[in-house]
């Protein structure tokens, strides 16, 4: 789509990347920005980088919605009600929220945003924070339910919402319904409307202004659709709202119906782009609203658009086909469409001047020129402003300038830039301009608010302006404008040397650093320091040697700055400069400050220093612990370390971490051995290195020393986290060596380190009066029964009651069998248990007594516990098995006790009496089932198992009695033999319903169904309470359905309380087949004495009719059974089954005798598909009784149109119907029933289709009736092309006429018509069209293409006549094709392309006039056409060359021209002399030179005087020279003539002595003022004997000449006559000179006077000056003295010239008058 504004391309296909159409479209496809598509398939989310080459990433994931990020990688997933936010990149999920309702559109409206619209309301979900969704609004009632959302903006400020959605128009189309929602007043107004979008402007004179464009169109009435755009949110304080007027939208003739479907903003460019359903795009202009492109773009539909911000580009998905469109501005092409197809300068100049755009720059200056002329100054600089770069010039400048200012009035100048200052910044030019008389009045702050609202362009030239008044300024300048030079110099003169070097390394510029710095050092040492940080610190590595500047720096005794410069420049810490390290510390501690290499040493930031050498430097300076940091050997360390009691505590405890364990252990050796002194520390130090150094070593240490006590307190830090059993053992016997019990059982009863054994035999030996140690380390480690027999045999027995009941009661069973096995006193263990209590554990104390055969002694204390209330199994068992021993009354106990445990009684009572063990189990409740069973088994207690199953109830306890295990036997006895009993015994006698019912659940989940069989007929079949059960005789049936299929018919003929419905469909599922039996069920229970309900009965015959033709498949007996039934659902069941068979005939029958008309649908469908249209005629009459639904009536008119029942079929059309008369008469139109289709449309007057009709039916008048009728382009295009194929060419043109009004399809016509080679009738045609009220530009510019190519010689008055309505660049082309030049150039002149008139005149001959080409060629753009015509006229119209210079005069480069005639020859120089004399005027060089030439060739030396007076432009040198040879004295005095004015006068004079022009030489030596040249000249007359020349040279030039050189001129050669003149004129000029003096001079009246008068004096001598030096040894006098006559600056001036400067600022040459005054003070 070249040479239009709008470029279109297809950026991908969502197809070829293997995303199916069906989920490219709205809801499912989602792209919200131009880096991510999004793409929800059924079973995985597509994921389409845009920004990485369109590469797709599948994920598996279930969603109905995705959405990506606008800028972010983060993904929003809609399932349901529930939304998720997750984090790509961080793999996280950001926030989960459910909804109130589900979501139909959603969609990020900032980085920040989720919006959510559902039904009802507008919710906002923040992205950050934990925050959900929360509402914003609600919808309004315009935007129902009903309406589909297809758009949601926020404005940029966020005050401001706009919701758009469309629904279906009643009668066909689309409304759109927007609403606009005020946050701040929380108001929303409805619009109608399809699309729209936020935007923000940038306005001249203002800020920028937020708007809403949107597109607006009523749903009543026929009014076209506008554009609307209006400010949104200003304060009414700061002014009236931006806005235009409505714009209408021009939509396309074949596209009315089309509605927009996306609005989207460039807000690079300020301009919007609208697609619609159909494919159009338009382009608007946000500033006027004008509407300046519109094309069809694709035939499918975009549902998703967004902008990319960069470039302003729109790109869109089309719907299925997955196409991306990319949509971008075209502003080279926007004016040159803008002015040729829509022919609107205004707009063209706007949007050109407003972005930049080429193309109008000749309109710009046009429009400049006429408002200049008109002295419109004001509206002149606005065009400037608006025209970008066209005609910001020095020109423009120098214009305004020479404009003269108006009194009162603002000037020119300063009008123009106020203009530009209001709509943007200035260039470079123009800034210089406007600063330099805000400079001048020094209104700086002004210039600085221009600079920060970035309103001047910086340049040296600027800075160079500001800097002399402002610094700061100018700096600000120099860097905008990267003037490095300047820039460094500001800095200097600002102080800020430390900017230097980060400003030169940054813009890469170099400098001598070195001299600057060594200036610096003398004048500023402050400033010097901080520039050789920023060279030592500069990017890429220092800029000057480190070691050199610090010499420096030392060489000036600057220690301080010597410090400050090494600390910057050496924190690298490099190896390298290990010296200066040493250095900088070795300065200091020598030189009187310790303290700064302290802190030096403190940061830690050097480590390449020697450091030995600072270490003793250090001792010596009593730094003790800078010098042991520094040194290695441990015998210095040592040393040092005497003086470790001045040392820092913490210092000393970290300084061991840097020795290795040897030296560590020395040094604490040492420094324990110095007494008790450095006992904490040598703890401190312990405690923090015992992992380092090792728990024994510095145990040994201690010991080595007897510093127990400091081994307690050193064990004591690190015990409680040391994990070394070592320290823990001596720490509890450090602890018992110094009393420290508690301490020691505290260990020994929380740790869990020492060894046992080796702690228990040191306690047990040390025999401490204090046993608690050694019973906590016994109860913790298993030695109990240890420390009984130790505490036993040792007489400690109290401690033993102390231990059981007050340490461990549970460990009493231990400590009562080690009594037991010593031989304790079982009075005082009986004591021992009564005192533990129930403290003590039963069962584990039962064990210790039944192992030793002591459980009878338990009795008094078990008895106890249960009296106290225990309920502790153990204890109940133990008394249990007592009592069972002992027979006392056991199966009372059994029964009744509550608490024993079955699974410990029952296997002791087995080998005693397995009835017990029965009872014992059975009490268990079902804990105890498989020891029950086993002992039932093994003993044959079968009934008493039979009936506890029967009882239990428990499917799980039947099924392991009934389930047959792998090996087992087919027939176990066992089994055999509890299964009679159960059906024989247990179950007759229950009456319980529940147990019944559980034990047939229990065979049947047993899968034994025969003795299922069995016990149901015993149950049911041979009377019992439950024969008529109803879920018994399901089960009965049931069992025999899957086990005895034969016997089903007998049961269902028997049983008749069953459900009938449930045992039917078991029988025909699948599994069983059972048709027959589930037909006789049906039919046995339809009838009255088995469902007395009617409804019941009919139900029951339509389940048989169902087994019949769906399972049977016996059509034939489903008919038969329907006619017996004779129920209309039975005949609808049977008409379903005929229709699944594809038997529609009979289908229609039998639904015709149902009276059912509920499968219309497949009815038709198989109609269709049977061509049977008379047999569904009367079905569809029959439907139509009781349904009035679209489909049946279509199909019935459909169906009278195949069977050509024209009349019922007009009949039926005009009465009542709902059929959609459209889609069936398109679908008559597209088989060929044209007359029927011709009645439809009749019916619904759509004469487009009707029309079309008539043509097939070739009824040409009818179809242009028609065509009038319908009045839309593509019918009459249709009707005029089969008119004109059937040569019916009055009928074609009436239609044609009503085509061609349409620009889009004039091509079309003329195509058709060219093909058919109807020539006279296509020209006759567009010749009507142009009389047409509404003929538009087309029809004129294509009837000029038809002149061009058929009647040529009607070309040019149609050009003349119709020239504001033709498309020039169009015809021109044409004419061109043509050969038709003339005419071309006429429309090129017309259309101001005088360029293109110009160069084809000089091109094509026969188009050249010469008033036409003289009135083009001043007005081209292209200047270097203006040069061509030059070559042009010079070659083939040499005569009217000076005409064509007097046209050009203004406009051409008269150097250039000139040249031009240099190389076209010496006579072109002839033919052009007339135009160089006429244009000399403007002094141009080439002009004076080339005329100077042809004079000096013709001889006329008058002329060249004059032109060389007149006209100064020229080499006057090269000039001079070339005339001096001429043989002409005129010319040889051109030349010394020329050399005066250049002061050249030696060669003047020189010239005219040779030609004796004695008065040219006079007057040239007194015009050179030379005392030198006159006094040669007045020699050289002397020397010729020249005395009146003499003479007249001293006359001539008197105020030159020194009169000793006058007289002694005159003395030798005897001149006394001629020089006496002179000296006359001399006395008498001195002694006027000496009066005037002498009356300055005179003394005042007053002899007071005389004082004052020598005071002034004095002062003007220079001595009264308070500032002078008084005791200036060059002076030589006295204070006081006065001046002497004749010395310069002593006094008043006597020599008569006055105005002598003086020397010295006021005082004498030291070296005057011979070297100096010479006088001695108090002369």
């Amino acid at each position: 789509m070249a040479g239009v504004p709008l470029a279109f391309s297809e950026a991908l296909n969502l197809q070829t990347l293997g995303i199916p159409g069906d989920s490219i479209k709205h809801g499912l496809t989602t792209m919200d920005s131009d880096r991510w598509i999004i793409s929800v398939e059924p079973n995985q989310l597509t994921m389409v980088d845009l920004l990485n080459g369109a590469q797709p990433t599948r994920k598996p994931m279930q969603a109905e919605a995705a959405l990506m990020h606008p800028v972010r990688n983060i993904l929003a997933l809609r399932s349901g009600n529930i939304v998720q936010v997750f984090d790509i990149d961080a793999k996280a999920k950001l926030k989960s929220h459910t909804m109130p309702e589900p979501v139909v559109f959603w969609r990020w409206t900032s980085p920040s945003n989720l919006a959510l619209v559902t039904a009802t309301s507008v919710y906002h979900m923040p992205l950050d924070g934990q925050a959900g969704a929360a509402k914003a609004f609600d919808r309004h009632a315009t935007l129902g339910p009903t309406s589909q959302i297809i758009n949601y903006r926020v404005s940029p400020d966020g005050k401001w919402a706009l919701l758009g959605g469309i629904s279906a128009r009643p009668g066909g189309g689309v409304n759109g319904n927007m609403q606009l929602h005020t946050f701040e007043k929380n108001v929303s107004q409805p619009l109608e409307g399809h699309a729209g979008a936020f935007a923000v402007l940038r306005l001249p004179g203002r800020e920028p202004a937020q708007v809403l464009c949107f597109h607006g169109k009523k749903s009543a009435g026929d009014e076209p659709p506008q554009l609307f755009i209006r400010e949104v949110g200003r304060d009414p304080s700061k002014g009236p709202a931006f806005g235009v007027q409505p714009q209408v939208i021009p939509i396309a003739p074949d596209a009315q119906d089309d509605f927009p479907v996306s609005l989207n903003i460039d807000q690079k460019n300020e301009i919007a782009i609208m697609l619609t359903k159909m494919g159009y795009a338009f382009m608007f202009d946000l500033h006027s609203g004008k509407t300046f492109f519109r094309n069809r773009v694709t035939n499918e539909t975009v549902f998703a658009t967004c902008t990319q911000e960069s470039t302003g580009a729109i790109f869109g998905i089309t719907v299925r086909s997955g196409k991306v469109l990319r949509l971008q501005f075209n502003g080279s092409a926007l004016v040159p469409y803008v002015m040729s197809t829509l022919r609107d300068t205004d707009l063209a100049t706007k949007m050109a001047g407003r972005l930049n755009l080429p193309g109008a720059e000749g309109l710009f200056a046009a429009e400049f020129d006429r408002l200049l002329s008109q002295g419109q100054v004001e509206a002149a600089a606005r065009v400037v402003a608006a025209s970008g770069a066209a005609l910001r010039t020095p020109a423009t400048i120098a214009r305004f300038q020479q404009i003269p200012a108006q009194p009162n009035q603002v000037p020119p100048l300063l009008q123009y830039f106020s203009v530009l200052l209001e709509s943007g910044r200035l260039n470079e030019q123009e800034s210089v301009e406007v600063a330099k008389p805000v400079v001048q009045q020094q209104r700086l702050p002004l210039m600085e608010k221009w600079l920060k609202e970035d309103k001047l362009a910086a340049s040296e030239a600027l800075g160079d302006l500001i800097m002399p008044h402002d610094t700061g300024m100018a700096l600000s300048v120099y860097l905008r404008a990267e003037c490095h030079a300047k820039a460094i110099q500001c800095f200097v003169q600002r102080g800020e040397y430390e900017k230097i070097v980060a400003y030169s390394t940054s813009v890469g510029y170099k400098m001598d650093y070195a001299q600057m710095l060594n200036q610096l050092l003398f004048s500023n040492p402050g400033a010097a320091l901080e520039l050789a940080k920023g060279l030592v610190n500069a990017e890429g590595g220092p800029l000057i040697d480190i070691q050199a500047t610090a010499e420096a720096f030392l060489s000036s005794n600057r220690i301080q700055e010597t410090t400050a410069f090494l600390l910057e420049a050496l924190k690298d810490n490099k190896s390298e400069h290990a010296y200066l390290q040493t250095k900088l510390l070795e300065i200091n501690l020598l030189g009187g400050a310790p303290q700064v290499a302290d802190a030096i040493m403190q940061q830690g930031v050097f480590t390449h220093y020697d450091r030995p050498h600072i270490g003793k430097l250090c001792e010596k300076a009593n730094m003790w612990q800078r010098a042991a940091e520094h040194y290695t050997e441990i015998n210095d360390i040592k040393r040092v370390f005497k003086n470790c009691h001045q040392m820092q505590p913490e210092f000393v405890v970290d300084y061991f971490g840097k020795l290795n364990r040897e030296q560590s252990i020395s040094l604490l050796r040492e420094m324990i051995s110095k007494g008790a002194q450095n006992m904490q520390l040598c703890v401190e130090v312990a405690k923090k290195y015992h992992e380092e150094l090792g728990a024994g070593e510095l145990v040994q240490v201690f010991e080595s020393a007897r510093a127990t006590e400091g081994l307690y307190y050193f064990l004591g830090t690190i015990v409680n986290v040391s994990e070394d059993p070592f320290v823990h053992f001596k720490y509890i016997q450090a602890s018992c060596q110094l009393g420290q019990f508690k301490e020691a059982e505290r260990v020994c009863r929380d740790s869990n380190i020492y060894i046992p054994e080796e702690v228990k035999d040191y306690l047990k030996n040390a025999k401490l009066p204090d046993p608690r140690p050694l019973i906590h380390v016994c109860d913790r480690h298993g030695f109990v029964e240890e420390l009984t027999e130790y505490l036993y045999l040792n007489s400690l027995v109290q401690y033993i009651e102390v231990y059981v009941t007050k340490v461990s009661p549970g460990k009493t069973p231990m400590v009562v069998g080690k009594l037991f096995d010593l031989g304790g006193n079982e009075d005082y263990i009986k004591r021992l248990l009564m005192a533990v209590g129930t403290a003590c554990p039963v069962d584990e104390m039962v064990e210790v007594a039944e192992s030793r055969n002591r459980l009878r002694l338990l009795q008094g204390w078990l008895e106890a516990r249960v009296a106290t209330g225990s309920t502790e199994p153990g204890t109940h068992n133990a008394l249990g098995k007592i009592y069972i021993t002992l027979n006392k009354d056991p199966k009372s106990f059994l029964l009744n006790n509550m608490f024993y445990d079955p699974k410990v009684i029952g296997p002791f009572c087995e080998s005693l009496d397995p009835q017990l063990a029965f009872v014992a189990y059975k009490k268990g409740a079902g804990e105890c089932d498989d020891q029950l069973i086993k002992v039932c088994h093994d003993h044959g207690l079968y009934r008493d198992l039979a009936k506890y199953l029967v009882e239990r109830q428990d499917a799980e306890l039947w099924g392991k009695v009934l389930n047959k295990e792998e090996g087992q036997a087919e027939d176990d006895p066992q089994r055999r033999q509890l299964i009679d009993q159960v059906v024989e015994w247990a179950l007759p006698e229950s009456t319980n319903a529940d147990e019944v019912s559980s034990t047939v659940k229990a065979f049947m989940a047993a899968d034994i169904p025969s003795e299922l069989i069995n016990l149901l007929e015993r149950i049911v079949l041979q009377g019992s309470d439950f024969s008529d059960n109803k879920n018994l005789q399901n089960l009965l049936i049931l069992t025999a359905i899957r086990a005895d299929a034969t016997r089903v018919a007998g049961y269902v003929d028997q049983l008749d309380n069953f459900d009938a419905k449930d045992i039917a469909l078991i029988c025909v599922s699948e599994q069983h087949m059972l048709y027959e039996e589930a037909y006789t069920i049906y039919v046995k229970f339809s009838k009255p004495e088995h469902s007395p309900d009617k409804d019941d009965q009919v139900e029951m015959q339509v389940l048989a009719m169902g087994v019949l033709v769906e399972c049977m498949k016996d059509l034939d007996r489903g008919k038969t059974y329907a006619v017996q039934c004779e129920e209309k659902p039975v005949w609808s069941k049977l008409g379903k089954a005929q229709l699944e068979g594809k038997f529609p005939a009979d289908a229609i029958e039998s639904f015709i005798n149902a009276e059912d008309p509920s499968e219309y649908v497949m009815v038709c469908a198989e109609a269709n598909e049977a061509e049977i249209w008379t047999e569904v005629i009367p079905y569809l009459k029959m439907a139509r009784k009781t349904m009035h639904e679209n489909l049946v009536d279509t199909e019935l008119i459909y169906a009278y149109a195949k069977t050509n029942n024209l009349t019922e079929l007009e009949q039926f059309i005009t009465g009542p119907n709902v059929a959609n008369i459209q889609s069936i008469g398109d679908r008559c139109f597209s088989e060929g029933l044209y007359r029927a289709a011709k009645l439809l449309f009749i019916s619904i007057n759509n004469n487009s289709k009707l029309a079309l009709c008539h043509i097939h039916l070739e009824e040409y008048r009818e179809a242009v009736d028609a065509a009038k009728k319908a009045n839309n382009v593509s019918t009459w295009k249709a009707v005029c092309f089969a008119c004109l194929r059937a040569s019916e060419f009055r009928l074609a043109a009436i239609c044609g006429l009503e085509v061609i009004k349409y620009p889009d399809h004039l091509d079309e016509v003329v195509t058709y018509y060219s093909d058919l080679g109807y020539f006279e009738q296509l020209i006759s045609l567009f010749e009507q069209g142009i009389g047409l009220e509404d003929a538009h530009i087309g029809i004129f510019t294509e009837l000029g293409i038809l002149y061009t190519k058929h009647v040529p010689d009607k070309v040019m008055d149609h050009c003349k006549v119709f020239f504001s309505k033709i498309n020039v660049s169009k015809l021109v082309r044409a004419c061109e094709r043509a050969r038709l030049f003339k005419p071309a150039v006429y429309l090129y002149m017309q259309d101001k392309q005088h360029d293109n008139a110009v160069k084809t005149m000089m091109e094509r001959a026969p188009a050249w006039e010469n008033d036409l080409f003289l009135d083009s060629v001043p007005k081209v753009r292209n200047q270097e056409l203006v040069y061509k015509a030059v070559g042009h006229y010079l070659t083939i119209h040499p005569t009217l060359f000076t005409r064509l210079m007097e046209v050009l005069e203004d406009v051409a480069d008269h150097s250039r021209v000139v040249n031009q005639l240099r190389r076209a020859g010496d006579w072109a120089l002839q033919v052009g002399q007339a135009y160089m004399k006429s244009v000399q005027k403007y002094n141009v060089t080439a002009v004076n030179e080339a005329l100077n030439e042809l004079y000096v060739e013709e001889d006329d030396y008058e002329a060249l005087r004059k032109s060389i007076d007149g006209f100064n432009s020229f080499n006057m040198i090269a000039l001079a020279q070339k005339l001096g040879a001429h043989e002409l004295l005129e010319f040889r005095r051109i030349s010394a003539y020329l050399y005066r004015r250049n002061k050249k006068y030696d060669k003047s004079i020189a010239l005219s002595k040779g030609d004796r022009m004695w008065k040219d030489c006079i007057d040239t030596a007194n015009e050179s003022e030379s005392a030198e040249i006159v006094e040669g000249l007045l020699r050289f007359f002397c020397e010729t004997s020249e005395k009146e020349c003499f003479g007249a040279c001293l006359y001539t030039c008197f105020s030159h000449i020194s009169p000793d050189v006058a007289l002694e001129l005159g003395w030798l050669n005897g001149y006394h006559n001629f020089v006496m003149p002179f000296f006359i004129q001399t006395f008498r000029q001195t002694h006027v000179r000496l009066k005037e003096l002498e009356e300055r001079t005179a003394p005042p009246p007053e002899a007071d006077a005389q004082n004052e008068i020598a005071g002034t004096y004095g002062n003007l001598s220079g001595y009264g000056n308070p500032l002078m030096l008084m005791n200036e040894p060059s002076m030589g006098m006295m204070p006081g003295m006065g001046g002497m006559p004749g010395m310069p600056g002593m006094g008043p001036d006597m020599s008569g010239f006055g105005g002598a400067p003086m020397m010295n600022g006021g005082m004498m040459n030291p070296m005057s008058n011979g070297g100096g005054m010479g006088m001695m003070p108090g002369m």
